[in-house]
């Protein structure tokens, strides 16, 4: 009896496990999770004005999304920054419409060095890198839309690999990326009943006994 109690507590101890990994992998979009709908997007992103197509995440490891950071970036973009916590460096990415070629390359500065020359390469892989002094960056094309990756204290190689790695959310990834987001008040705005109809608007606000 002891060997039978022993074994089911080992098979489910494994089952456990089993099941712990997959959730996380589905919380990270790992496994290649498909991508979430494109009106679940625009549900998560009305609040922020970001249009659902300027919607992209990354996946580095060491990294972890600082929910806080998603905000609107330029006209309807986004913005993001991931936070590696035992080097402290930090990525980040903006998404923007638009199209990159060798000119507008060099033309568009980088952020912080406006004074620096650009210089500009584009690799093998599609994605083209950005430099001028110190600072690095990597934009990735996807049609019509440029999603630019830079970094604080991280290294090129890491900023290359979240380029590498962007891509549209998947479920998971969408509800992460908007959690810190404040959610829109649904139905129509509270009516007051102590606003005058007529002179500037202010609260009525009877006088109390002795003025």
């Amino acid at each position: 009896m002891r060997l039978y109690a022993s074994l089911r507590s080992a098979i489910a101890i494994a089952i456990g496990a089993s099941v712990a990994v997959t959730v996380s992998a589905c919380a990270t979009g790992a496994g290649g999770s498909a991508p979430a709908g494109s009106e679940q997007i625009a549900e998560s992103a009305r609040s922020l004005g970001i249009a659902p197509e300027l919607v992209y995440t990354t996946d580095v490891d060491g990294y972890e999304l600082a929910a806080q950071s998603v905000n609107p970036s330029g006209a309807a973009g986004l913005s993001a920054t991931w936070f590696n916590e035992a080097t402290g460096g930090m990525l980040t990415i903006r998404t923007e419409l638009g199209e990159i070629t060798a000119e507008t390359c060099t033309a568009t500065p980088l952020d912080g060095t406006y004074d620096a020359a650009v210089t500009c390469e584009e690799g093998e892989d599609g994605l083209w890198h950005r430099s001028a002094g110190d600072a690095h960056e990597y934009v990735v094309a996807r049609d019509a839309v440029l999603i630019r990756v830079s970094g604080q204290g991280a290294p090129a190689e890491d900023l290359r690999t979240a380029a590498q790695a962007v891509h549209v959310p998947s479920a998971a990834e969408l509800e992460l990326l908007f959690s810190d987001v404040p959610e829109l008040p649904s139905g129509p705005p509270v009516e007051r009943g102590d606003i005058p109809d007529n002179g500037d608007g202010a609260p009525v606000d009877p006088s109390a006994p002795g003025g």
